[in-house]
């Protein structure tokens, strides 16, 4: 955890799921798309994990039985949480996002 006068940033790890049924592009723009974001909200991204695709414990279509997962470690200012899933609520790309803080 990083402390400044004006600001303090926190450390989260945030998971994505991605729902890339109908995405034609490679996942690393998708890497970066978040990351943008991430960004934009003042978030410094330090590390980013791919864990490809994931076949789900329950499938409900069968047509669709998993997802690519991305792993995100970044530095942030406090509420960084809600406001990245209110920026990403209508992407349909992103299917989920849980962000925790690390080492809380």
């Amino acid at each position: 955890m990083t402390t400044t006068r004006e600001n303090t940033l926190d450390a989260y790890n945030a998971i994505f799921i991605l729902d890339t049924r109908d995405y034609d592009k490679p996942v690393e723009s998708l890497v970066e798309h978040i990351t943008t974001v991430l960004s934009e909200l003042g978030a410094t991204v330090s590390d980013v994990k791919n864990h490809g695709r994931i076949e789900f414990i329950r499938v409900t279509d069968r047509n669709h039985p998993g997802d690519t997962y991305l792993e995100f470690d970044f530095e942030g200012p406090r509420g960084i949480s809600q406001r990245l899933q209110e920026r990403l609520r209508l992407d349909n790309t992103v299917k989920r996002v849980h962000v925790e803080l690390r080492g809380a």
